[in-house]
């Protein structure tokens, strides 16, 4: 791990004095009037980076929680001392693209601004608002999965930890505000709000004066680059993807340019900027698979046959296998590192390559970290082997489950965790016996007791019946229809999915933004979601889209 000392270049004068203000004013020693004048008589000014390791520094006799309750007020210590920085990065550096993303959010806030100061509420412009304001967990997202790894790699953690408190603080107050907002709450809705742009504010703020210009500084143009290869997978918030990041004197050997959208998911198969992710991918399983095979030369090729207990695959098709699987995995080695992730196309949460190596306890905000850390203990101590937990919302159902890994002689080897969208699953009653093609979207569940387009046979049946009934159910699916689909501007996505399942495909083909509506939230999402509003984020004119969805859900 990189001395992080020698790395911000931190003058051993100057960090002293910066601890000695902090844990004066901490201890209630000194005054914050009297703290902010002695920085100014002693020091002058401060950078960012000296600010931070002083606070990566306190973590020997304070805790977090601690300086969290402080941070405010040692922000305020600094006020006149810390130097402001003017945030200007590289075009399509990661750092860049953050800062791009809380300019386009700053602008969604004046907005909101500007609607708190009407005389009369009106809702659809907050539904409006509220469409953008919902993508910024995809900001605080990759920042989580992205940009806290690489700083943690250089003995950064405290502030990144204490940062993820205030990430969850802004999302949560996102979340409350919407439900209040989709209740029809109105004054309470409105109260709300002001608390939650401050929040927002504050901490784009604290990222702009601390984070960034201190990862700057800390990381290398080599680790950007990787950065930007994977940032990607997650996706960003309220702008379009920017092309990859490549410094000068590396040479990107896959010749690969980033595709614009917001579809927040890797894939080889078109030219995307994966490669990287999957060499790696293959690398972390190989490495996984070495007490199967023995010793490694160097590297397992693709299409080399590995023993594997119970038969014989290469690792071209374990990688496929886990890829396809219907559920999530990820897999923490006894050192309580993440050694492994199923790179689902599917994934219910983002994850990136730079999870690899990483401490366990620092992928989860700090009001988790106690349950993750009492999860590891009784595996650890076999008093427990398995921890479950669900998430159970309307449209929604996420199951997830904790399995302790033991060797044959019983030695914890690490935990691997298991998450599946369980929607679809519950929603299911009585029995089926049919071979159902169904085309609906994740956590839909298709019609198999009414006459319907599906393609149904049953499977108890011998091949002369389903033969015929493969026959007449295309002859049905022929049949025309002589009503047409009713919609407007106003028509939710949920109405359209119930009318035809095949209409989120069809979206996907106008534009591969909408990729995500096949992620499990869209059940959420979809009910809110108007034609309006994915004409808007699609960029079209909003009658042309009707026009075409029209077309499309009356196609005899």
């Amino acid at each position: 791990m990189t001395d992080l000392k020698q790395r911000l270049d931190i003058n051993d004068e100057r960090y002293r004095v910066i601890v000695s203000v902090k844990e004066d004013y901490l201890d209630g020693v000194i005054s914050l009037a009297e703290g902010n004048r002695i920085l100014k008589e002693k020091l002058g000014t401060c950078t960012p980076d000296e600010f931070a390791f002083a606070e990566q520094r306190l973590k020997g006799a304070y805790k977090d929680e601690e300086i969290l309750d402080k941070m405010d007020d040692l922000l305020a210590l600094f006020d006149g001392v810390l130097v402001r920085t003017d945030n200007v990065y590289p075009e399509n550096h990661p750092l860049w693209a953050y800062v791009e993303e809380i300019n386009a959010v700053e602008r969604i806030v004046v907005e909101a601004e500007a609607l708190l100061r009407e005389t009369h509420f009106i809702k659809n412009p907050w539904l409006a608002l509220f469409d953008a304001f919902n993508q910024w967990r995809v900001h605080l997202s990759r920042k989580q999965n992205q940009l806290y790894p690489m700083l943690e790699q250089h003995g950064f953690d405290r502030p990144t930890r204490i940062m993820w408190t205030f990430d969850d603080g802004v999302r949560d107050a996102i979340r409350d505000s919407y439900v209040l907002l989709r209740e029809d709450k109105e004054q309470a809705f409105l109260a709300s709000m002001s608390d939650t742009l401050e929040k927002l504010r504050d901490l784009n703020s604290k990222e702009l004066e601390v984070l960034y210009p201190t990862a700057f500084k800390l990381l290398s143009d080599e680790e950007f680059y990787i950065m930007s290869r994977n940032d990607y997978e997650i996706g960003y918030a309220l702008i379009e993807a920017p092309d990859l990041y490549v410094p000068v004197g590396i040479n990107d050997n896959t010749g690969e340019s980033r595709p614009l959208g917001n579809s927040g998911t890797y894939n080889s198969a078109n030219g995307s900027a994966s490669q990287g992710v999957s060499n790696a991918f293959l690398q972390d399983l190989a490495g996984l698979l070495s007490k199967y095979v023995g010793p490694m030369q160097q590297e397992v090729a693709k299409d080399q046959v590995l023993d594997v207990a119970t038969g014989k695959l290469t690792l071209e098709q374990i990688n496929l296998l886990f890829r396809h699987m219907p559920v999530d995995l990820s897999y923490v080695d006894e050192n309580e590192l993440v050694a492994f992730y199923s790179d689902t196309p599917h994934r219910i949460f983002p994850r990136s390559s730079n999870v690899i190596g990483r401490e366990v306890i620092n992928c989860h905000p700090a009001k988790s970290m106690h349950v993750v850390k009492e999860i590891i203990e009784k595996f650890r101590s076999g008093e427990q082997s398995q921890a479950e937990f669900w998430i159970n919302k309307p449209g929604l159902f996420i199951y997830v489950l904790y399995t302790a890994v033991r060797d044959e002689s019983g030695k914890f080897r690490g935990v691997l965790e298991m998450m599946q969208d369980c929607t679809h699953i519950r929603e299911l009653t009585g029995s089926q016996t049919l071979l159902t093609w169904d085309k609906g979207y994740v956590g839909e569940q298709g019609d198999t007791d009414s006459a319907s387009p599906n393609r149904a046979v049953d499977v108890t049946e011998d091949s002369a019946d389903a033969t015929k009934a493969i026959e007449d159910e295309v002859d049905e699916s022929s049949e025309s229809s002589e009503e047409d689909v009713s919609i407007d501007t106003k028509t939710t996505l949920s109405n359209l999915i119930k009318a035809n399942p095949d209409i989120v495909d069809y979206l996907i083909s106008l534009n591969p933004k909408f990729e995500k509506l096949k992620s499990p939230m869209v059940k959420m999402m979809a009910k809110v979601a108007t034609i309006e509003m994915i004409a808007e984020r699609g960029g079209f004119d909003v009658q042309e889209l009707l026009e075409r969805i029209k077309a499309f859900m009356n196609k005899k």
